[in-house]
């Protein structure tokens, strides 16, 4: 259950005017000595093919020539309020003029009373409830988001933006729409407010959607969800949404949801189903921070989950590169620095080196055990010394841009910089 203190915190970040994209890395560094600036890096990349795969795909878009190419990353809240990941979408995605993909797979998380990031827009009326996959009271049918909103009433009006708060102006656009649902059932209809706008229907009761293909190209649509049948316990489950189009480059999935941790995200009964729909080429695994939080922590139950993620994932791309990222280093209930995120630290690096994966230890950049006192201090985390400030973000998102680049230098042989450098100038 969120605190009042951490919506407060959710609220105040979202409302936030956005700052512009610039890279913020060159000019703080002597403004923060308690980083370890050098420990930035992607560890053990030079040895997954996984990877030399990956960066030959993300040199061929940064040159101008036409790709697909997936990026998933998955975590809790920090991943949930789509800061810093929307960060690197959107450096990763203004690179070069191929590189603009779908905006892709979202949840309408205001529907389900959580915060929404702030990049794109959900307007709605009518009375929905919502349901995560971490709060462990709550029991529903749950897909790839880990979110369901449940819709019991007659009818609802969603209103779908997919440009909003973001730092390039009508990033993204859309023909094609699908709508994550409990498809098993016929109490509800979807309609549109301008029924003109689909040409063709196609639905997938396997992964529980339904999509539409529109006439034209549009950056907003407003559906409707109306009960047909007459019925006590008829309802309408919300699981996701995704916005498409025909465009080749990057496309940047964020899935979060506040409290994740793998256990949790094993209670979603079409999480495989629905991933397995895609083909990811770099999955980003951010998930650990809640697992660690608690003193109950169980090193070889966490284990077992990373191992059994990437195998799933790699069910769905066997070239996957999967780079793992070390939890920040947090505070236990405000009063104690977490000395559990050392272990998980252990693990990550174990099931890296099992399964041929890369590192990024994010747990070593910050500065280890009790960093987070110094990020508090300097305004880059807030009271709770779990998230981060929007500069905090920015920091965050910068240096993974940074280690990433760096490694795709180092693997193609190329000058140092030369692509960080074309990435933040564009």
């Amino acid at each position: 259950m969120m605190t009042r203190n951490k919506l407060f915190f959710y609220v105040w970040l979202l409302t936030l005017p956005l700052m512009a994209q610039t890279y913020v890395i060159d000019t703080i560094q002597n403004k923060y000595p308690f980083v370890n600036w050098k420990a930035n890096t992607i560890k053990m990349a030079e040895n997954s093919p996984a990877f030399k795969t990956l960066f030959r795909k993300l040199d061929t878009i940064a040159k101008g020539g036409k790709e697909d190419l997936h990026v998933f990353h998955i975590g809790g809240s920090h991943i949930q309020a789509d800061i810093y990941s929307n960060r690197l979408r959107s450096y990763l995605q203004m690179m070069s003029p191929t590189a603009k993909g779908q905006r892709g797979f979202i949840y309408p998380f205001s529907i389900a009373k959580t915060n929404n990031p702030g990049n794109y827009r959900v307007k709605y009326d009518g009375e929905w409830k919502g349901y995560r996959c971490s709060v462990r009271k709550d029991s529903v049918a749950w897909g790839l988001s880990g979110v369901t909103a449940v819709f019991k009433d007659s009818i609802s009006n969603v209103k779908i933006i997919a440009n909003g708060n973001n730092y390039h102006e009508k990033m993204y656009d859309f023909n094609k729409i699908r709508i994550f649902y409990d498809n098993w059932s016929d109490d509800y209809e979807i309609s549109f407010k301008q029924d003109s706008l689909v040409s063709a229907i196609t639905e997938n009761k396997e992964a529980h959607f339904i999509e539409y293909t529109l006439h034209k190209s549009v950056e907003e649509i407003e559906f409707c969800i109306r009960k047909i049948k007459d019925e006590e316990k008829a309802e309408f489950l919300m699981m996701g949404i995704e916005l498409m189009n025909d465009n080749n480059g990057i496309q940047y999935t964020s899935i979060g949801v506040n409290g994740g941790s793998f256990s949790y995200y094993k209670r979603c009964r079409f999480f495989d189903d629905q991933l397995l729909l895609y083909k990811p080429d770099l999955f980003i695994v951010s998930i650990g921070t809640n697992d660690a939080y608690h003193p109950d922590f169980n090193p070889d139950a966490y284990k077992a989950y990373y191992t059994d993620l990437i195998k799933l994932v790699q069910k769905a791309n066997p070239n996957c590169a999967v780079l793992l990222t070390v939890p920040n280093d947090s505070y236990y209930k405000k009063k104690f620095p977490n000395p559990r995120t050392r272990i998980a630290q252990k693990i990550i690096y174990e099931v890296a080196k099992e399964q041929k994966m890369a590192v990024w230890d994010f747990y070593e950049i910050m500065g280890g055990f009790n960093s987070s006192k110094d990020w508090y201090a300097n305004k880059l985390m807030p009271r709770d010394r779990i998230h981060f400030t929007v500069m905090g973000y920015r920091i965050k998102a910068d240096l993974l841009l940074q280690a990433l680049t760096h490694s795709w230098e180092n693997e193609l042989q190329l000058e140092p910089d030369s692509i960080l450098n074309q990435v933040i100038n564009e």
